[in-house]
């Protein structure tokens, strides 16, 4: 494998995310498949603008890997990418991979996200690597990251494997300068070719590729101890410190002299190098985010580490000053102190906004009923996560994507009924909610088991036609693709109905007197049903009527407005002491929903001037 990567004398300031996809391209990737999730959703979107590139957004993770395994296999260099999370959905084909092989090589972007600032858990992906027997990169800044991406293909094809590259929140969204090449332009890259023993994964196949699988960890463990990925920074003999990612950068801010072994291949990991480095330092230690990953292995190895992760957390983000200050806690020396003096007591005092949808989103007259209603809400991942948040307050359980739809058929089946048939009660009724992108994501397939085993449950797809929270990607409802090509649109009720649900409503979100009728319709038939709330998301296709105005002389202050928790909604107090509600012209969508809940009708739209149209 070449341990130069050829630069031209272009350079620009990218993003990992986009230095990702600029590697990818430079590497000659002829197919990328993902969906999206953040912190990996800029890759594909990056990807998609350069030549020579099919790029897709595929109806979930397991689907994107199955793509770019059969593109791999047809002789293409393949790209797949998802957050931490996708890894799960796709775990079936990325294990049978490592098994399978390839002809052209294919890399699997993990996009960790330590501190969960979007998602539901913190899960370190490196034991991925280590379970499947597959080598795993971890670039510590742009730069790496486009010159791991391309060697990370070189590598794939050397020794007949996927590639794991892990990145974390930090690495995929801060910029740095990067080198640019050129575009590897030798075709074909592979050939096609039938190989039953190889790619067929029936048992007396896949017992003697096992065999392949574990031979190939053997001399992969050979190759990272002289690979390019890792490398020996030698300094005060005092301090050494392994390392690897964004972490190399804090621990070397932190401890500026110290040693470091920093490692860009973290599985598997080069005995010999470790063992070589401990003797050249008085003290080693282990920093890394999240798990003891690198440290729980280099201890297996008999290396003595006289510090890991009983010096700093499991859980959340690491940064410069908390690993300063976790290193002296143990008297390393040589600690950059400007770090030290910045740490301080965290502010307290400080109001909290909590997130909320946007002026005008469509989901808000949804929840509004629904927390009306009182129903129990199980949802999904998506913008609707938000209706678990005041003022709402109507989304009890939210656990991955999909889930919604067969958490509430599992609740709906071991819930008792009401007591009293003749007042009942509807916080016994339990609602899924779920959006367009992840019903076609995992929420199919729920609502088929609803279906097949007798649920009764009311199942609301809030359906914007868009993958709305990671930025507006296109989705099978969308109609275009994310080469913005025209493509075929599902059809949601279409395919509900052949899934053989027979109560099918599509409804007006913005309606509230509507919505809330066709639910208690719905809630009081003892079979399933599925109610379609559409209306385009308003960010993405910037969806904006008329405004609405208060009249301040109508209006008492009674805050029955603010329960919209529309951000264009301000209370305030006029000159004559009174509690008062304005509505901001530029934050307002015109949605409607806060004058639907004025009990004083102090909410309209202004009347047209003299002379001009509505």
């Amino acid at each position: 494998m070449a341990n130069k990567i050829e630069t031209t004398d272009a350079v620009e300031i990218l993003s990992g995310n986009e230095a990702i996809a600029r590697g990818a391209w430079e590497a000659g990737v002829k197919l990328a498949a993902a969906y999206p999730g953040t912190p990996s959703t800029e890759i594909l979107e990056a990807l998609a603008h350069y030549d020579d590139v099919y790029c897709e957004w595929s109806p979930n993770e397991k689907v994107a890997m199955e793509v770019g395994i059969g593109a791999s296999m047809g002789g293409g260099r393949a790209l797949v990418c998802m957050k931490h999370v996708g890894l799960n959905v796709a775990a079936d084909p990325f294990f049978s991979s490592s098994y399978v092989g390839l002809e052209a090589g294919m890399v699997v972007v993990s996009a960790d996200d330590p501190g969960m600032h979007s998602s539901q858990d913190e899960q370190d992906n490196r034991n991925y690597a280590k379970f499947a027997r597959v080598p795993l990169l971890e670039p510590a800044d742009s730069a790496e990251a486009r010159e791991f991406m391309i060697s990370a293909y070189e590598l794939s094809e050397q020794f007949d494997t996927p590639v794991l590259f892990r990145t974390t929140t930090r690495t995929s969204h801060s910029k740095s300068i990067v080198a640019l090449g050129e575009r590897t332009t030798a075709e074909p890259l592979a050939k096609a070719r039938r190989d039953w023993n190889k790619y067929l994964m029936m048992p007396v196949n896949a017992i003697a590729r096992h065999v392949v699988v574990e031979q190939r960890a053997v001399d992969l463990a050979d190759y990272a101890e002289t690979c390019p990925f890792n490398r020996v920074e030698m300094g005060d003999t005092r301090v050494g410190i392994i390392t690897s990612g964004a972490i190399y950068g804090y621990a070397r801010e932190a401890v500026p002299e110290a040693s470091f072994l920093k490692l860009g291949m973290t599985y598997p990991l080069p005995k010999k190098l470790i063992a070589d480095f401990r003797s050249k330092v008085d003290k080693l230690y282990v920093v890394e985010e999240l798990d003891p990953f690198l440290e729980e292995a280099i201890r297996l190895m008999g290396v003595e580490i006289d510090g890991g992760k009983e010096l700093n957390t499991l859980q959340g983000e690491l940064n410069a000053r908390s690993v300063a200050a976790s290193l002296a806690r143990a008297d390393v020396p040589g600690i950059n102190q400007e770090l030290l003096s910045e740490l301080g007591p965290e502010p307290s005092d400080l109001p909290s906004r909590p997130p909320t949808f946007c002026p005008g989103c469509s989901h808000r007259g949804i929840f509004t009923v629904l927390k009306k209603l009182r129903v129990f809400v199980s949802g999904d991942i998506g913008c609707y996560t938000m209706g678990a948040l005041p003022p709402f307050n109507s989304v009890h359980c939210s656990t991955c994507m999909g889930a919604s739809i067969s958490m509430a058929h599992g609740m709906a089946k071991v819930l008792a009924p009401p007591a009293d048939d003749a007042k009942p009660d509807l916080r016994s009724k339990v609602v899924g909610v779920i959006g367009d992108s992840t019903f076609f994501h995992s929420g199919v397939t729920s609502l088929m088991d609803v279906i097949y085993n007798g649920g009764r449950t009311v199942n609301i797809i809030v359906d914007n036609s868009t993958t709305a929270m990671t930025g507006g990607q296109e989705n099978p409802g969308s109609g275009k693709t994310l080469l913005g090509d025209p493509s075929a649109t599902v059809d949601i009720p279409a395919l509900c109905k052949a899934l053989g649900v027979k109560r099918i409503a599509t409804i007006d979100p913005y309606d509230l007197e509507e919505v809330e009728r066709v639910l208690r319709e719905e809630l009081a038939v003892d079979e399933p049903s599925v109610v379609i709330a559409k209306a385009p998301c308003v960010l993405q296709f910037k969806v904006r009527k008329p405004v609405y105005q208060v009249d301040a002389g109508l209006c008492t202050g009674c805050k029955r407005c603010l329960q919209a928790g529309c951000g264009a909604l301000n209370l305030y107090i006029d000159e004559g002491g009174e509690r008062k509600v304005e509505i901001n012209p530029f934050d307002c969508a015109g949605c409607g929903v806060c004058s639907q809940l004025c009990p004083q009708d102090a909410i309209a739209r202004p009347a047209p001037a003299e002379g001009k149209g509505s």
